[in-house]
């Protein structure tokens, strides 16, 4: 059996799983997560789960939940994809990332259970590993409740174990399209299939045609459907250098939100999160000055991310052309006057053309570079160039990311913006190099 001591050998064997798509191979289906979490006896049982899917917005509506619940006093589990700097960002509680002790003390536990299944079922991936290892560290610390965001679509996801208080799909658009079909409707009936009987399934903005599809779904499982347009509007939009404020008003409440995040994206994700948590039991539902407190405070590392300097840097994540639309739209907001100087990378398998294409809509430079992640395969920065051209834009090429941002800034007059998006990776690669010059994001 494979040992681990040290949180050095915990990243190696997880390195060495990187396979995702095994666990999302229709033979599979969930078998192997359920096996491997009842061999842990069910830690995800253990406390009351929220799940929070969509093709954008879905990782920022759960932090902005759990966030609103923190504040209400509850401990709160938090579990996300993809991280940014550490794997060990994947199971958070109150905010803060397992320990590199906890981390290996928790893989160390599990490893009986892996190699029990093993034989039958397989070694589970790198996914399914990273989400047992959440479930297992909420269980044991004894959460009052834990925000689960859907990895890819939500039939077959490793997080469709959970039976929820609440569930969402915060937006329905192309992504993954290798994966979950290359149609709005296949889209959304692979996400639909987290509703659950009795479970309200909140649906934030979205194509008619996937809202049309998930109502059938949740119609034929017996989930209530909660639509944010006919429960929750956004009122007095104020934006500031400190972030923006406005109102959502429901038929409960009257929330005035005041939030250091940028992007009419991030009041939708507001309004959304809401949505879910009025409709949480009432000994978890945070009141109207519990969600404002929890909103005031929110960090939502590389989404819409600013960091004040001359030029300014922004990070955000825009690896598919739903988020590249809204940061574009954002962008438009924020700074109506300002030149856009952008610094993309973008993954292999993503659709470059078309994240390109949306943000080429705004008159903007672009400086193509690659990300040096391992086990991970980037765009070369050449491709996307000549893709670039093809749609009538052009764009360098600067191979290291590095030497991108600091060649655009130096390029960039002092009240330019210089934004950093594209792929995670790339984003979570400068942003930590960024944070190493001592420059801190923007916060209230």
């Amino acid at each position: 059996m494979t040992e681990i001591h040290s949180y050095a050998q915990a990243e190696l064997y997880l390195n060495g799983s990187v396979d995702e798509t095994i666990s999302r191979r229709t033979e599979y289906k969930l078998d192997r997560m359920r096996a491997l979490l009842r061999a842990l006896h069910d830690p995800h049982k253990r406390y009351p789960t929220i799940h929070v899917g969509g093709t954008s917005g879905k990782g920022s509506t759960s932090t902005m939940i759990a966030a609103a619940l923190v504040a209400s006093g509850k401990r709160v589990g938090l579990h996300t994809k993809p991280h940014l700097t550490s794997m060990r960002e994947r199971a958070r509680i109150d905010g803060v990332p397992v320990s590199e002790t906890r981390f290996t003390e928790l893989l160390a536990g599990m490893m009986p259970a892996i190699e029990a299944i093993a034989p039958e079922f397989g070694r589970p991936s790198y996914y399914e590993t990273l989400l047992a290892i959440a479930f297992e560290h909420f269980a044991q610390a004894g959460v009052d409740v834990a925000v689960i965001e859907v990895g890819l679509g939500g039939r077959l996801d490793g997080t469709n174990v959970i039976v929820p208080a609440v569930a969402a799909i915060t937006s329905v658009g192309f992504d993954h399209t290798d994966v979950l079909g290359d149609t709005i409707e296949a889209i959304a009936g692979e996400k639909a299939g987290i509703a659950k009987p009795g479970v309200a399934l909140v649906l934030g903005p979205m194509p008619a045609e996937a809202a049309a599809t998930i109502q059938g779904h949740a119609d034929e499982v017996g989930a209530p459907v909660v639509r944010v347009a006919d429960v929750a509007r956004i009122e007095q939009v104020r934006i500031s250098a400190g972030g923006q404020s406005f109102e959502v008003a429901t038929s409960r409440a009257n929330y005035r939100i005041s939030m250091p995040v940028f992007g009419e994206f991030q009041r939708t994700n507001a309004a959304t999160a809401i949505a879910v948590l009025e409709r949480l039991p009432v000994n978890l539902r945070p009141d109207a000055p519990a969600v404002q407190d929890g909103f005031a405070e929110l960090v939502v590392p590389g989404r819409m991310e600013f960091f004040p300097a001359y030029p300014p840097v922004l990070f955000d994540i825009a690896h598919n052309p739903e988020k590249a639309e809204h940061l574009v739209a954002s962008l438009a907001e924020l700074f109506p006057e300002r030149r856009i100087h952008y610094v993309v990378s973008i993954g292999e398998s993503k659709d470059a053309r078309e994240i390109l294409a949306a943000l080429a809509k705004r008159p903007s430079s672009f400086t193509f570079t690659a990300f040096t992640t391992p086990g991970r395969e980037a765009a070369r920065p050449q491709r996307l160039a000549l893709i670039a051209e093809s749609i009538g834009t052009w764009g360098r090429v600067i191979q290291h990311p590095v030497d991108a941002i600091q060649a655009v800034r130096r390029a960039a007059a002092s009240e330019d913006v210089v934004v950093v998006t594209g792929s995670t990776f790339v984003v979570a690669e400068l942003r930590e190099w960024w944070i190493e010059q001592g420059i801190a994001p923007l916060r209230r």
